[in-house]
């Protein structure tokens, strides 16, 4: 069956009408959860300029590495110069593999959600002034070979629930203001601790 040639062009109009009403694309979550970081830091020495949350994806953004697929798996703000908190959006980073933060100012708490990064394997935090205690949640991150929360405020005990994460190879927590035991069984058996 033909379609009249009137009829095709309206069917387009009406199709180029709906797009162009329909605004922009859906914004990027994961570029969100990073632009609020940058909302929550101080930046002295502009490190984080590039970050312009109206580009598709945070794959250009510099001290951003991102996999084929355009997800974001790094993110390299070490010895940065920056002050401010980290933010529980980051949590909403599903493939980040590394999270270098280490040797800022950043002081507040280690979020909670922090504990949903499944492909974590490195969480260096050394070197800050974060306060509170570790987050039960981070021993959720089952593929974590690197934690490093030493010289920073941290207080309460070692969660147990750490000893869950088989893949735990280096675990440096001293320098903080930690209570009660050590955890001995699990990763911990066999991983020189630093109190």
């Amino acid at each position: 069956m033909a379609v009249a040639p009137g009829v095709a062009a309206r069917v387009l109009a009406l199709a180029v009408a709906a797009v162009l009403l329909a605004g922009p694309a859906a914004p990027n979550s994961e570029g969100d959860a990073l632009f609020a970081l940058r909302r929550s830091l101080s930046d002295p020495d502009n490190v984080l300029e590039s970050w312009d949350p109206t580009l598709v994806n945070p794959c250009t953004w510099f001290h951003i590495t991102c996999n084929q697929e355009n997800r974001v798996t790094r993110v390299d703000l070490g010895n940065s110069n920056l002050s401010g908190h980290l933010v529980a959006e980051l949590g909403k980073l599903e493939h980040l593999q590394y999270l270098e933060l280490y040797k800022n100012n950043i002081q507040g708490t280690i979020p909670a959600e922090l504990g949903n990064l499944k492909s974590l394997i490195s969480l260096d935090l050394y070197n800050n002034n974060i306060s509170g205690t570790i987050p039960p949640t981070l021993g959720k991150l089952k593929a974590l070979v690197f934690l490093r929360l030493n010289n920073n405020q941290l207080t309460g005990p070692i969660p147990r629930e750490l000893v869950g994460i088989s893949s735990l190879k280096v675990v440096d927590v001293s320098s903080n203001n930690l209570c009660g035991t050590i955890p001995t069984s699990g990763p911990f058996e066999h991983i020189p601790l630093n109190k």
